[in-house]
């Protein structure tokens, strides 16, 4: 009954972990959702507001543009030069998504064409290598391992693969490692693009959730980057906002022209109200980003030193909302991930899950309160481990 590219695709891990949480919250297990990556806190007050206004305004209830309304995009190019420090061309530079994940999974059939090959990191967000098959393309996988702080190493890609690849994915900082990139290695990535005439595309969805007064550059910002790549840019952690479907992509005009000729020809762009939120978002004050980053800083010291106490030891990620912790001896992902979920009702990630190299690690999203983070380490101790 179903296609190929259908029948091929593993069951996408997050519904099969919905699945598995579902069975166990039936047995009347109070469970504790250290899974998925979406913020337990509602989106600011006046992100909300703004929302309300603009969907009583009936000019939002028509279709809107393929691309994204001018005034968002110039919002978001503001915003990048705020931030970043780039100039941007809202008009060629720039392109409303909806949602990170559409404009991931759409890249590849801009440029991708059949038997064409992307370069993408493992472990990592699943769609790079999905929207990638989709596009009749193949993912050729670019190992994320400890040993180089979970960078790629690009002189280990055969020469044959290089030779047919045409795109790749980035994202740093890294889910679901929290690895952050320095501007020396995205100095490295564009000569090495440059060198092999491929596409970057840096999924840079956790720009803002940062730590320890750390600030994570942008790919855009390193000479020569613009001439390669793009950078994509989500509302969804940053402002508390995964249900809402928006995000933006910046840098090369004709990459960029490239995703929205995939675009006017598949969907029918975000909704104006929604992008006339984000324009509130990217505007406004961003003192609720550094509020819950302080929330989400609070919640990894405390996760941290329970894991320390139960003998995993993790360094403090800078970045991201994730704690990428190896599992205990005698375990794989899958099994700690069972053991967690069947015999404490906590709900975590297995690297596995994320690809080939996520084995022997666990991931914890810091999306609930340290009370309840507390109660899940104390729920841990109990096992024999």
């Amino acid at each position: 009954m179903y296609s190929d590219r259908i029948n091929s695709l593993p069951p996408y891990l997050f519904a099969t972990i919905d699945e598995a949480k579902a069975a166990v919250k039936a047995k009347g297990v109070d469970v504790i959702d250290l899974g998925v990556g979406d913020p337990d806190q509602p989106t600011p007050d006046h992100i909300v507001e703004s929302m309300c206004d603009a969907v009583r305004n009936p000019e939002t209830h028509t279709y809107p543009s393929y691309t994204g309304m001018m005034s968002f995009r110039k919002a978001a190019a503001d915003w990048c030069k705020e931030t970043r420090g780039l100039d941007l061309d809202p008009a060629s530079e720039t392109l409303t998504l909806i949602g990170s994940k559409e404009g991931v999974a759409h890249i590849p059939l801009a440029f991708i064409n059949p038997g064409d090959i992307a370069l993408c990191p493992d472990p990592a967000y699943p769609v790079y290598k999905i929207g990638t098959e989709f596009a009749g393309g193949e993912a050729h996988i670019m190992p994320l391992l400890a040993e180089n702080d979970f960078l790629p190493d690009f002189d280990a890609i055969p020469k044959d693969k290089l030779a047919k690849a045409k795109l790749m994915f980035l994202n740093y900082p890294n889910n679901p490692t929290a690895a952050t990139a320095d501007k020396k290695f995205f100095e490295e990535v564009v000569q090495f693009a440059r060198d092999n005439d491929i596409v970057v595309i840096h999924d840079n969805a956790y720009s803002e959730m940062t730590y320890d007064g750390y600030k994570a550059p942008s790919f855009l910002s390193v000479d020569g980057a613009m001439d390669v790549g793009i950078e994509l840019y989500s509302l969804s952690k940053t402002y508390n906002m995964t249900g809402w479907r928006l995000a933006f992509a910046v840098g090369n005009k004709d990459i960029i022209a490239g995703i929205g000729k995939v675009k006017s020809n598949i969907d029918s762009g975000a909704f104006d109200a929604v992008q006339m939120a984000g324009i509130t978002a990217l505007s406004s004050s961003q003192q609720c980003v550094a509020d819950m980053n302080k929330i989400y800083e609070e919640r990894r010291d405390t996760l941290l030193k329970g894991l320390k106490e139960l003998g995993i030891d993790v360094k403090p990620p800078k970045a991201t909302f994730y704690v990428w912790a190896p599992v205990p001896e005698g375990y794989d992902s899958m099994g700690f991930s069972k053991l967690l979920l069947e015999e404490a009702g906590i709900v975590a990630t297995p690297g596995v899950g994320f690809g080939t190299y996520g084995e022997g690690y666990i991931r914890f999203a810091l999306t609930r309160s340290v009370e309840r983070i507390n109660e899940a380490v104390e729920r841990m101790s109990k096992l024999k481990i």
